[in-house]
Order: C-alpha cells, then sequence, then structure tokens
C-alpha cells in the first residue's frame, strides 16, 4: 500500500500539533519538510509523510465555507433562522468545524449533516424535501423483518451497474490512466457472482476472495469516458436470534487482534469497555451491551474522510458520534477487546428507493458462527422507535447489500501506485494519472441498480 497506516498511531511533534489546532496548514507543511530534512527515527518520518497528505486533503476539500459563508446558507435554508443559531450548533457539537488560519470553517456537508440528524432544523426547512422515498426505504426494511422472521431466510439475484469518470475540469485526455471499481466479493452471503460487461474492456478482474475486491482499467483516457461495470450475483441471508443461554462455553480465538491505528486497544477504550460490560461474561450478552451503547449513545453524523482521522474507533467513542462505518470500526475494536471475535464488512446499500456506500460489522459466537451487526441501521431504528428492527440489526442482516470489502487498509490488486481517495476502504472506486491519484471532488460516481429479484 502506497502507507502503511500504522504509523498514524505515532504522535505528531507538539509544534506540529500546534499549527494544525490552529489552522496553519502552510506553517505545518514547512515544518514538516524541514523535519523531513533531518535524522529522525524511521517510524516518525513515516508518520510525518502521511501528515503531509492528511493536511493537503483537510486544508483544501474538507472545510470550505468560513463563518459567515455558513451563516448565509442557513438563512437560505432555514425559517426563522437567528444569527445566533450557528454560533450554539458549534458549541454544542452538532456542526463539524475547524481552524483555517485561525478563522473558523466548517465542513463541507454540515448542511445536509443538520438535516439528516437535527429533526428540528428538518422541519424548518424553507423548501421541503420529499420524504416520501425515505418512508418507503424504511418501510422496505420494517418489511424485510417480518419476512426474514416468517420465512427464516431471503434469497435474491442483484443485477448492479456502478461507474466512474473524472470531472471535466480535471480531465486530461490522452494520458495512460488507472482506473478501479467495486466488485462484490466471495463471503457468507454472496454466491453466482457474474462480470456481465465491462467499459472499456476490463484489464484484470480481482479473484472473489480478494479483501477489496476490484475490476481493474488501465488505458488512454479519452474526452468524457466513463469507466463502468454490469455485474450480478446471489444474496441469502439467514435469520438467527441470538439465544445466550445456548453460547457454548469455549469461544474462538481469531479475529481478535489490533490492527493500527484504528482497532487499537486505547486506555479510555478499556475503561469505556469495562463501564458497557459492568462484569458481564456471556459472549452474547457482551456484544449486545457493546451493540446497545454504540446505538443508542453514538449519534449518526457524517464524517470528513476516514484518513485525516488519526483514530476512528477513539474518535467514535469520545465524540459520540460517527457514520456506518465510524460505528462499525467502534464495534469491531470493541467486540475484539471483549475477546468477540469481529471484523469489517462494506460494499453498497441497494434498493428500488436508495443505492450508496455503507459499511457494516460482523462477530462471532459459537456455535451460532459468524453474524451480523449494523449500527447505524440499528440506531436509526432506535431513533425512531421501532424496536423490534433495532433488535434485528444484532446479529442480522437485510438482502439489501452488495459486499465488496471484508477488510479496512488492504491493497487492490493489482497495487495502486499513489494515495488512494480512501486508503481505508472501497466503495466508489478509485482514479489515477500517471503521476498523481484523484480526490473523489475530482470524481463522478454512480451507482444504479438494474434489478433485484426475489427467489425461492
Amino acid at each position: 500500500m502506497y502507507y502503511d497506516l500504522k504509523f498514524m498511531s505515532v504522535p505528531l511533534p507538539e509544534d506540529i500539533v500546534k499549527l494544525k489546532a490552529y489552522g496553519d496548514f502552510e506553517g505545518a507543511e514547512k515544518l514538516i519538510e524541514h523535519l523531513l530534512s533531518t535524522e529522525l527515527p524511521v517510524a516518525l518520518r513515516k508518520r510525518l509523510e502521511i501528515e503531509q497528505d492528511i493536511i493537503r486533503i483537510v486544508g483544501i476539500n474538507e472545510y470550505p465555507f468560513d463563518f459567515n459563508e455558513a451563516n448565509k446558507m442557513m438563512k437560505e435554508t432555514f425559517k426563522e433562522y437567528q444569527d445566533h443559531e450557528l454560533t450554539k450548533l458549534k458549541e454544542t457539537g452538532k456542526v463539524d468545524w475547524l481552524y483555517i488560519d485561525g478563522k473558523i470553517h466548517f465542513q463541507r456537508r454540515f448542511l445536509l449533516n443538520l438535516i439528516k440528524t437535527q429533526a428540528d432544523y428538518e422541519a424548518r426547512l424553507i423548501v421541503k424535501e420529499d420524504s416520501e422515498v425515505d418512508c418507503l426505504r424504511k418501510q422496505e426494511l420494517t418489511q424485510n423483518v417480518q419476512q426474514m422472521k416468517e420465512k427464516g431466510s431471503r434469497k435474491v439475484r442483484i443485477h448492479l451497474k456502478t461507474s466512474i469518470q473524472v470531472k471535466k475540469e480535471y480531465e486530461r485526455p490522452g494520458e495512460t490512466v488507472k482506473v478501479y471499481l467495486p466488485l462484490p466479493k466471495e463471503c457468507k452471503q454472496v454466491s453466482d457472482i457474474e462480470i456481465l460487461n465491462t467499459t472499456p474492456k476490463a484489464t484484470f478482474i480481482a479473484p472473489e476472495n480478494t479483501a477489496q475486491r476490484t475490476v481493474y482499467f488501465e488505458t488512454v483516457l479519452e474526452e468524457n469516458q466513463i469507466f463502468s461495470v454490469e455485474y450480478s450475483y446471489i444474496n441469502q441471508v439467514d435469520y438467527v436470534e441470538l439465544d445466550p443461554e445456548k453460547a457454548s462455553d469455549l469461544q474462538p480465538e481469531f479475529e481478535l487482534s489490533e490492527e493500527l491505528p484504528h482497532i487499537r486497544f486505547t486506555p479510555y477504550l478499556e475503561q469505556l469497555l469495562d463501564e458497557i460490560l459492568s462484569g458481564e461474561t456471556n459472549p452474547i450478552k457482551k456484544a449486545r451491551k457493546i451493540y446497545d451503547f454504540i446505538t443508542t449513545k453514538v449519534n449518526y453524523s457524517f464524517m470528513r474522510e476516514y484518513f485525516t482521522i488519526e483514530n476512528i474507533s477513539e474518535y467514535a467513542a469520545v465524540n459520540l458520534k460517527g457514520d456506518c462505518g465510524v460505528q462499525a470500526i467502534l464495534f469491531i475494536t470493541l467486540c475484539r477487546m471483549a475477546n468477540i471475535p469481529a471484523k469489517w464488512q462494506s460494499g453498497l446499500y441497494v434498493s428500488q428507493y436508495y443505492t450508496g456506500c455503507h459499511d457494516w460489522a460482523q462477530f462471532y459466537v459459537a456455535p451460532y458462527g459468524w453474524v451480523f451487526a449494523d449500527l447505524s441501521f440499528g440506531g436509526g431504528a432506535r431513533r425512531n422507535e421501532d424496536l423490534d428492527r433495532w433488535n434485528y440489526y444484532f446479529g442480522n442482516l437485510d438482502i439489501f447489500r452488495m459486499p465488496a470489502n471484508s477488510e479496512i487498509q488492504q491493497d487492490f490488486n493489482p497495487p495502486k501506485r499513489f494515495l488512494r481517495a480512501d486508503p481505508i476502504d472501497n466503495q466508489r472506486g478509485e482514479f489515477e494519472y500517471e503521476n498523481q491519484g484523484l480526490p473523489y471532488a475530482y470524481l463522478e460516481v454512480q451507482q444504479e441498480l438494474i434489478s433485484m429479484e426475489e427467489l425461492v
């Protein structure tokens, strides 16, 4: 991989921390360049090299709106808005911000996040968003729970098309490009994977057991060129109701280790886990206590790029917020610390009402084997007072999934040359020229469900 991300667990020199906290990214870059010109321990050198790219991502793309711009956006979006509200939202942690050159700037999706997570602001929208689709999607998930309990399982054939294209202003026709798109991978619930079409012709298709599976294109870029792949697969999910009384006395000892920097057993997480478990020893009850903590105490929130966060699990536990992947990583970390095997799974959520990126977790308890936990879907159900669906996502998953990744921080096959837009996970794809990899701000990505057929 371009970087070994475990070196993000190395602390930064305090002067760089001070410059970053003030938002003097130019000064931080100059100091890093100076330090890299001197003799340094290998681990510190690697950490500083990573920090160079983190600073560039945070300073350029992630926090574009100053206070006046953000305040204007609020006035244009919400009824009866008053100027002091944005300050209060900042002070209460409901909007993501940082300093850039000593001035407050807000995260690029702060407004969307406010609408999604704060019901009072959603109710005050000047232009009401069509909530019918969201209601239908929730209804579909509730119906899935009912069907799974009645039938014991569901089986569907899913046909998807995904594509990626560089935006016109960043297009460089005539240059060689390397492009990756995610593919469904071999895993517990997926079988009969078929690659139906690629445009242009694929250079390489990674094996089905690849940790982060992709289709790879290497070609000379044409004007307005779109790279796409169509595929189908069968997704079968079986219903399980975990009974703590049936948990085996002997539990396995795999998938229990740290994976720096994000699955890290820190002192704070150790103290938090002791508080959550309160002496519980039954593995199913322990996993449920961890699930309950995250789904009731960690608020859903859009995130900046994961690459810019030093330790995702601790970030979630300290700030008590995070999106689907942040919550899943915290669950995996706490489970492993509690001697419950746990691992990652991610890709797409796919249904007739919505198709987009999503992350979730798996954990293992004998005699049930590997089962699922979807923290953000569970937490959303809990907030909507749908306790049946909240309970369902402890142990179960719906059928509306395309799993492409079974681990975080893994190389592609073939490996990417430059820094990935997302070095943690892969759900949207990656694009690079001969001299640089492109961030998602330069790309257009589409995911389209062609069909979903229920199978007997």
